[in-house]
């Protein structure tokens, strides 16, 4: 036998060691058929690794059962995890695909696993992302916030084995460690990896710190020790006697707190004096726990002095991520502050592992089903039974829920709305990859410009020199980018198309002896309907005037002179039978100001003088609104290219319909003061009357007809001058019950 073969044997007692381990690890929440599931990831990962090595030159496979090892005893999570943290290298490293899990172990494990890789995508060690996006971009990534806790669990091992790595490797991974995966645990309310996480990164970023103070702890161990066993074993006695189960311990503050705390107060290490805290963890039943606490609270506070500045309560109003705690520090013997933490099992578990994360952030408003969410938290890890936080498909981590990212082919990352298409994410990229794009793959299938994209998607656009912006791209592209460079393609390309629609209309116009002149483009623009004599110009050159419609207009043409103000007659007729009233008032609309039929919307009741649009509806005609509509900045929003200017031309006297709303004191004959001043002094109509009086107050709400705005400022002037009157506003029909 060699002694390479006698390696082999040792190292694979060691895998098959390592792999019981695990499964020790997984006993409390392992149910029917995990076993056989997590042997089957263990022999896939075993199988896929088996030519690969760390740099340590140890077996590749014992990194996967290490983080699985980590995601089951450290973090407490159930079989799925364990099965993805054993698989969570071998599609990026190894042959296996995402189709051949899918296919073994289901979608759900799948979509971790891809999770997983797209994250170790982004670490190319020569692109540097920028950390904000990064860090959002782990919390939105994945629909599933196992990855993320994987992805802590695969670099707290990769940390405790970077000895082996290059300087320049463990610097560039250190810092990283620190700046993103430790505040990220902290998020996670994974306190107890956290500190790990930040006390190895310290090891690499500033090994002289770090010896230093940990050759200082190691000097005063035994001294430590032996005060901690001294201030401990009284409280210990008399929770005894209490009849309070409970273990009482010291654990000492990391390195890097205790070097954070030597900064920040400019101390050296001799002054810091909480190198260790006393938690007291009680075995309490779920309705004895806060009473239980407070109890223990008040036999160390009986035993020692508490400095009453120090009292933490996170018991009564719990931190965000989830974390209860009484935190009290107390004078020891020998004139020692010392920070005591006083907690029930349930609440160390979370303090320890818990994962309802720290991302309320205070501009953050939806608290309320992040409260659900974190109770539902709570309640799963108090249960032991339970399948720890596999539990979390029922909840999606999106904290930036209207923003998604996507993935270019080469992994660099896009920030996009939610809603986004694929024509988007082109537009995004470079205008002109938009305005050439047929088509995308999203995850190497094929998709229409239309798609929307999910969040965590890799996008590649395909692009065709003879693609041109359509107008129905508008439809269904979402950012501003897309929309205005659209926009700006079809006016330009519509102008180009225009330009030989002009020499063409001016060659068929003289064949057919018709003057060349602006009086006759806008006669033949009136005579076909259209807006402008761009319109005119471009419809020549699509072919859709030709010269049969040009004949027919010099024949008509002395016709159409007649025609139009009949037609424009017609339409004030109708106006004035549906409004009931003497006379009318015409709204210019559209760019060339032409003279269209138009309604009044009654959800803002627009009146002369107001500034207003119309707005085109599908079954309705045009529809006027004011600028200040409720309804106007959606409209405008989602409906741009369905809006037109509009404005009033001279005013005549028309009356239109609108509310105010009146407060005053209320004082005998008030009412008959204002319907007075509305109906004798301003000889307006009123339509509707409500008045109410409570408690010497008068409020009332008064439909009057006007006939424009400076008509309502005068006689909201008058009005405001009535004795009791405070204030007076107009307000829109639609506020209003019954008034349609």
């Amino acid at each position: 036998m060699t002694g390479l073969e006698i390696d082999l044997e040792a190292e694979k007692k060691e895998i098959l060691k390592r792999y019981r381990a695990l499964l020790r690890a997984c006993k409390p929440t392992l149910q029917k058929g995990d076993k056989q599931m997590i042997r089957k990831a263990f022999d896939m990962a075993l199988e896929s690794h088996s030519e690969m090595r760390r740099k340590s030159g140890e077996p590749y496979i014992y990194h996967p059962i290490a983080v699985a090892q980590i995601a089951a005893e450290e973090i407490g999570l159930g079989t799925t995890s364990i099965v993805c943290a054993l698989l969570h290298d071998v599609v990026e490293d190894t042959a296996v695909t995402l189709e051949d899990i899918e296919r073994e172990f289901g979608k759900k494990v799948a979509r971790i696993i891809d999770g997983l890789t797209k994250i170790s995508g982004i670490f190319d060690p020569n692109s540097s992302i920028q950390a904000e996006n990064f860090r959002k971009m782990l919390l939105t990534l994945a629909d599933d916030v196992r990855v993320i806790i994987i992805k802590l669990a695969d670099r707290l091992h990769n940390m405790r084995t970077m000895e082996f790595m290059p300087r320049d490797k463990q610097l560039k991974i250190a810092s990283e460690t620190s700046y993103l995966y430790g505040p990220l645990a902290h998020r996670l309310g994974l306190y107890a990896i956290k500190s790990e996480l930040e006390d190895l990164s310290m090891k690499y970023t500033d090994p002289d710190t770090y010896k230093f103070i940990a050759r200082k702890l190691n000097e005063k161990k035994a001294e430590r020790e032996r005060y901690i066993r001294d201030f401990v074993e009284p409280i210990r006695e008399i929770l005894h006697e209490q009849g309070i189960i409970a273990d009482v311990f010291g654990r000492p503050k990391s390195i890097y707190s205790i070097w954070n705390k030597m900064r920040k107060k400019s101390i050296p290490f001799e002054e810091v004096y909480d190198l260790f805290a006393i938690r007291v963890i009680i075995n309490s039943l779920p309705d004895m726990e806060k009473a239980e606490c407070w109890k223990a609270y008040s036999i160390v506070t009986d035993l020692y002095r508490p400095n009453p500045d120090r009292l933490r309560d996170w018991i009564s109003s719990p931190k965000a991520n989830g974390y209860e705690s009484l935190h009290t520090t107390v004078m020891g013997p020998k004139g020692q502050w010392v920070e005591v933490q006083i907690r029930t099992r349930r609440m160390n578990e979370i303090a320890e592992k818990g994962f309802a994360a720290h991302w309320k952030y205070k501009e953050s408003n939806s608290d309320s089903g992040l409260d659900q969410w974190i109770q539902k938290v709570r309640e799963i890890l108090s249960n032991p039974e339970s399948n720890a936080l596999d539990f979390v498909d029922d909840f999606k981590m999106n904290l930036f829920s209207d923003e998604i990212f996507i993935f270019t082919p080469k992994g660099s990352l896009i920030q996009l709305p939610l809603g986004a298409t694929a024509l988007d994410f082109a537009f995004e990229i470079h205008s002109d990859l938009g305005a050439s794009c047929i088509g995308a793959k999203v995850n190497h299938k094929l998709v229409p410009l239309s798609h929307v994209l999910q969040n965590g998607d890799q996008v590649e656009i395909i692009t065709s020199s003879k693609q041109i912006p359509k107008e129905d791209w508008l439809n269904f592209v979402v950012t501003a980018k897309a929309k205005s460079k659209i926009k700006s393609s079809l006016k330009e390309e519509k102008r180009r198309v225009a330009e030989d629609g002009k020499e063409i209309l001016e060659r068929k116009l003289k064949s057919i002896k018709i003057t060349y002149n602006s009086d006759n483009l806008n006669k033949l623009t009136v005579f076909f309907k259209l807006a402008s004599t761009q319109d005119l110009f471009y419809n020549v050159a699509k072919g859709e005037i030709d010269l049969k419609d040009l004949k027919e207009f010099a024949i008509s043409e002395k016709m159409t002179e007649i025609r139009t103000p009949q037609r424009l007659e017609s339409h004030t007729d109708n106006l004035i039978k549906r409004l009931n009233r003497k006379d009318s008032e015409t709204l210019l609309i559209g760019d060339d100001l032409q003279k269209i039929d138009y309604t009044l919307s009654p959800c803002c009741n627009p009146i002369p003088g107001d500034d207003v649009f119309g707005f085109i509806t599908v079954n309705e005609g045009i529809k006027i609104h004011r600028t200040n509509c409720p309804n106007a900045s959606k409209l405008m929003a989602n409906y741009g290219y369905r809006i037109v200017k509009a404005k009033w031309t001279s005013q005549k006297e028309l009356a239109f319909l609108t509310g105010l709303r009146i407060v005053g004191i209320d004082d005998v004959g008030l009412v008959n003061k204002l319907t007075t001043v509305i109906s004798q002094d301003f000889k307006i109509n009123i339509r509707s009357i409500t008045i109410s009086s409570n408690e010497g107050i008068f409020e009332g709400s008064i439909m009057v007809y006007v006939n424009d705005t400076e008509h309502l400022e005068s006689l909201i002037r008058r009005l405001k001058q009535i004795k009791g009157i405070t204030g007076i506003t107009r307000f829109d029909s639609d506020d209003l019950p019954g008034v349609d």
